[in-house]
């Protein structure tokens, strides 16, 4: 499969995060900059497992930590999806993926 616009901007943005937490470490990134790995912890694990189990483990409060940012900054759609149980994440991850994505991108501009 054809990864998706939004697929490709998570996955490079998220890998841009990454290299600059290893670097300057987690208090160089910004709440946006949290939020944005914690969503792409998520969808590492959703398109790799078909579920959350890999991303507990990679990052355990990924989604605590997602909803409190998206939460902090406004992200109404970011907060509803990672604030519902894991369950319900995991089922309606990809519908909510592209609205998600596009509070995300207008977050890191803002």
């Amino acid at each position: 499969m054809i990864p998706s616009e939004n697929e490709t901007w998570l996955i490079d943005t998220g890998d841009a995060i990454i290299q600059k937490k290893a670097a300057q470490g987690r208090d160089a990134l910004t709440a946006c900059e949290r939020l944005i790995h914690c969503v792409w912890v998520a969808d590492y694990s959703m398109r790799n497992a078909g579920d959350l189990i890999a991303a507990s483990d990679l990052y355990p409060p990924f989604r605590q930590e997602a909803a409190q940012l998206a939460g902090e900054l406004g992200l109404a759609r970011t907060k509803a999806a990672f604030c519902s149980p894991a369950e319900e994440l995991e089922r309606m991850y990809f519908d909510a993926f592209n609205d998600v994505c596009a509070e995300l991108q207008n977050c890191l501009t803002a």
